[in-house]
């Protein structure tokens, strides 16, 4: 059956190592759309986040979806109707950045226009040999104004569709188990990044998303090919009929993967698109 739905994480799958889409990556998917392909943008960045992709890409004028969040929130890139939307409650939000307190991470919750931290001076963290200011990165990222709130907790007293926290990667992997631990059963907590640890409904994920949205428009998964890098990729790289892992995925993607198709550096993309198309 030939592929009519084409599915993309971004940092690190769609966009290169200098966070822009390449222009034989960008020719391929403009391309795809004329031959009727419907993209869709799969990430865990905020809805705000991707937009200015969707448009690089003419992605309102060919029926384009943005599933963001991780999963938990799925917007018609034209109109900006929701089409899915599933936070967690304002109890189990308020629970996990209570539970955060204790430590030395950098919690990040998104309202409107804001992006609400503790301390926007505590924003540096190491990664690759560099130091990142990471509430810079996430903040621009999404397209959104800082605020600092003392409390977090207190303040969230509406329903959060992720929680990210941020810190040396070494520092997650050795607390990260504790720092789910009493939401393992309750909660999706998962790693997006070496750099990052983040919270989402029970359930959430970017599979979810896709079969809550896609099967009622009449799309089947045979029909779909899913490009993604990271952990967080995994559930929809399994999900479409072809899935594909870019040449800097993590191997336990790359494990999952039908296909392996070169890095984000190298229009990794493009390639598996004129194998499948």
């Amino acid at each position: 059956m030939s592929i009519k739905v084409i599915i993309m994480d971004v940092d690190g799958t769609l966009t290169n190592s200098q966070k822009g889409i390449s222009p034989k990556t960008k020719e391929a998917l403009l391309n795809a759309q004329k031959a009727g392909c419907k993209l869709i943008l799969a990430s865990g960045r905020p809805t705000s986040g991707l937009k200015d992709f969707a448009d690089e890409l003419d992605m309102p004028n060919n029926g384009g979806l943005l599933v963001s969040y991780n999963g938990s929130q799925v917007v018609d890139s034209k109109t900006d109707e929701i089409l899915f939307n599933q936070a967690m409650t304002v109890e189990e939000g308020q629970a996990v950045l209570e539970h955060l307190k204790q430590f030395a991470v950098r919690p990040m919750i998104d309202k409107n226009e804001y992006m609400y931290v503790n301390d926007v001076y505590n924003c540096m963290i190491p990664f690759n040999g560099e130091e990142l200011n990471i509430i810079q990165y996430e903040s621009r990222g999404g397209k959104y104004k800082l605020c600092e709130k003392d409390d977090l907790a207190s303040f969230a007293d509406f329903p959060l569709n992720k929680i990210l926290t941020a810190a040396d990667p070494e520092y997650l992997q050795a607390n990260y188990k504790a720092m789910m631990e009493p939401f393992k059963d309750s909660l999706n907590c998962v790693f997006t990044a070496p750099f990052y640890f983040e919270y989402t409904a029970n359930g959430i994920d970017k599979a979810k998303a896709l079969d809550t949205v896609l099967i009622p428009m009449g799309y089947t998964r045979d029909e779909m090919i899913a490009f993604g890098d990271g952990h967080n990729d995994a559930t929809m790289v399994e999900y479409a009929g072809t899935g594909v892992a870019m040449g800097n995925a993590v191997d336990d993607l790359k494990a999952k993967a039908d296909y392996i198709t070169l890095s984000n550096d190298e229009d990794g993309i493009a390639v598996a698109l004129a194998e499948y198309l």
